[in-house]
């Protein structure tokens, strides 16, 4: 009875002896790098004041400057999206009277998606400085607008490398590779993973946004009938 073989990726694949006889199974493994065309920025504007009105009105203000920032670098309403304005009590323990309210604190935060990576670091810069003390820039995240061409990369190098290992055991049992009988991506494709250099520093001018490479992960598994070598 032929012996099947299972392995996992190249260079980490182990033979065993559970699968279903005459096949080949291989997990391979496969990754594509391009430069992100698309930054996401998550910037917030957070404000103290002695009344809910005047932390309210503040931090609206403070939004409206940034935005508007963004929209001088030509960011268009779509690629703007605020996540909420809230209002919330800021409170403190005092000895002798217990928790008390000292102001409120008003926070919103923006997404914004910039197209033009190479005004993106001179577009948050703008709007960090536009917002002034109230402005917390919580991320900075490149990627790409469309990244169905990479991650067809990513899985046809992972494609040929399950297919580079399946041959060498086939090899390895005297036997050559038949007809396909199963292909499946292990779990989602991965997402890019940012490989930026980005710098950050107290000063709104020295803020730099390198876009670098981003890389893009694919898995896939796939079983081959084995046939008598010839």
């Amino acid at each position: 009875m032929a012996t099947a073989y299972d392995a996992d990726e190249a260079g980490g694949g182990a033979a065993r002896t559970n699968a279903s006889p005459g096949t080949v199974r291989v997990t391979g493994a496969g990754s594509a790098e391009a430069a992100p065309d698309l930054t996401v920025v998550s910037i917030g504007v957070e404000c103290r004041a002695d009344s809910v009105g005047q932390a309210y009105t503040r931090a609206g203000a403070g939004l409206a400057a940034v935005t508007a920032s963004f929209r001088r670098h030509g960011v268009a309403d779509s690629d703007i999206r605020t996540s909420g304005l809230n209002v919330r009590a800021d409170l403190a323990w005092r000895e002798g009277e217990g928790q008390r309210v000292t102001g409120y604190v008003a926070a919103s935060t923006l997404t914004v998606k910039l197209r033009a990576p190479g005004s993106a670091s001179a577009a948050i810069s703008e709007a960090v400085d536009a917002g002034g003390s109230d402005v917390r820039l919580n991320g900075v995240e490149l990627t790409f607008s469309d990244d169905a061409a990479v991650r067809a990369l990513a899985r046809e190098a992972a494609w040929f490398d399950a297919l580079s290992t399946a041959r060498q055991y086939a090899q390895l049992a005297s036997a050559r590779l038949g007809r396909v009988l199963s292909v499946a991506e292990e779990g989602a494709v991965q997402g890019p993973v940012p490989l930026p250099r980005m710098q950050r520093a107290a000063a709104v001018e020295s803020l730099s946004v390198e876009a670098g490479n981003s890389v893009v992960d694919a898995a896939v598994t796939v079983e081959w009938e084995l046939l008598a070598g010839t």
